[in-house]
């Protein structure tokens, strides 16, 4: 075979192994209409709950192996809501998240480990006010259906802790121990199929 030849022949099958990849993996796009990211953080003796509610981002999943899986997600600070205007506005200050300098929280995994039937260890690096920690999501597959527009839809749900401290969100000292340095998150996703152009 002259080498021309194999030069189009490796390029041939090189093409062939690339677009297979690429039809393995389809991309879910999170439905921020049915989806949630909450959180809880101790205050003196009890907890407080709050919600970020506008995000965005997608979930791509090899279906043969969902260790291939990868995740993004964006997260707009200004949306957080504790359900106390008082509040809300003393944690977007800069005491606290400084929303107007870090306006977006973000999430990108690099590696999906199986732990059960449908769970996995989903580790990724979160980044909050410019500093990236790497941490793990405990999550669940929740399965496929179809949705109303007739699109494919994926299920999830997902928790974690981080310390708030680590990411700069520290608040007032003379607040002292009154606040929690642990933030228990809990995500639910749902994801729908995104056709490919």
């Amino acid at each position: 075979m002259k080498l021309t030849s194999r030069i189009v022949a490796i390029a041939a099958v090189a093409s062939a192994l690339v677009a297979a990849a690429s039809a393995a993996t389809e991309t879910y796009k999170i439905d921020p209409v049915h989806s949630s990211v909450g959180f809880t953080i101790r205050h003196i003796v009890s907890k407080v709950p709050g919600d970020f509610t506008k995000f965005s981002g997608a979930v791509m999943i090899d279906k043969d192996n969902m260790e291939n899986n990868s995740v993004e997600a964006t997260i707009e600070v200004g949306s957080l809501d504790t359900n106390n205007d008082h509040r809300n506005a003393d944690l977007l200050s800069d005491s606290y998240f400084d929303a107007l300098k870090f306006p977006k929280i973000t999430f990108k995994s690099k590696a999906w480990k199986k732990t059960g039937d449908a769970s996995y260890d989903v580790t990724g690096d979160l980044t909050i006010k410019e500093v990236t920690k790497e941490v793990v999501l405990k999550t669940s597959f929740l399965g496929f259906g179809t949705g109303m527009g007739g699109a494919m839809s994926s299920g999830w749900e997902a928790t974690t802790t981080i310390n708030r401290k680590d990411y700069g969100v520290t608040g007032p000292a003379m607040l002292g121990a009154m606040v929690g340095d642990d933030v228990a998150i809990t995500i639910e996703v749902a994801a729908d199929m995104h056709p490919a152009k």
